[in-house]
């Protein structure tokens, strides 16, 4: 039996332009372990004279997709395996990679109490797994997703975001754009803040469940702000990454 931590080769079987800088990268591995929302995968990549750059991405589709995960990937100027993943792979690429990985930013619809994600710019790639996972299953739960970009055209997921939302089936997502935005817009126009995070988590309850995903500053800000008004710490789950994606 492979573990998660054994490193095998899969190939690359479509890629989707997300936004002008993000894709999504399905990649088919032989060995394929069902994840858990949330996770991720690391991927490696190996010069011809052995120099070997890896990162981590966290998985994109739901669990029960199975033989394939969804990586979505935002290239970065200078991200040496970004640029590959987006410059050079083409499908029937191969490429090494690792997982399932991580046991503690996951979430699967069996928890008790609504769900609050918060994401900044790509820190929503592991949320969309969660909201993905919620739907397979045919889960009620009460969800929400604040979702922070610099501008409309930096939605990553837009077109799928609005078809979940408008199921009907307890999901509301709720978008601010820090930057820009489309003409007529009444919603949020601003970073995230206490008074924003008051208004969008009230509803849920304090039996809450909170997701926090996006750039260090955005999720700092955020989780801060949940306990402040009082969601209690340990029901507050962050995950973080560098300066890029900000929103």
């Amino acid at each position: 039996m492979r573990r998660p931590l054994e490193w095998q080769i899969a190939s690359l079987k479509a890629i989707k332009p997300e936004t002008p800088t993000v894709t999504t990268f399905t990649l088919a591995p032989p060995y394929w372990s069902p994840h858990r929302a949330g996770q991720h995968v690391d991927v490696r990549l190996v010069a011809p004279d052995g120099y070997q750059a890896q990162r981590s991405y966290s998985i994109a589709s739901e669990p029960e997709r199975a033989g394939e995960v969804d990586l979505t990937v935002e290239r970065l100027e200078d991200g040496e395996v970004s640029s590959y993943l987006h410059d050079v792979l083409v499908v029937g690429d191969q490429l090494e990679l690792r997982g399932p990985i991580g046991g503690y930013f996951v979430w699967e619809a069996r928890l008790d109490g609504p769900l609050l994600l918060i994401a900044g710019g790509s820190g929503v790639v592991p949320l969309m797994a969660m909201l993905r996972h919620r739907a397979a299953v045919g889960s009620r739960v009460p969800a929400r997703l604040l979702y922070s970009s610099r501008a409309p055209e930096e939605v990553i997921y837009a077109a799928e975001l609005e078809r979940l939302r408008a199921a009907n089936d307890g999901l509301e997502v709720f978008h601010t754009f820090t930057r820009a935005q489309p003409p007529g817009w009444t919603g949020y126009a601003r970073r995230i803040d206490e008074r924003m995070l008051r208004e969008v988590a009230g509803p849920l309850g304090a039996g809450l469940q909170a997701y926090v995903c996006g750039p260090t500053l955005l999720v700092e800000a955020a989780a801060d702000g949940l306990v402040r008004i009082g969601v209690p710490p340990e029901r507050v789950r962050t995950e973080r990454f560098g300066p890029t994606g900000g929103a």
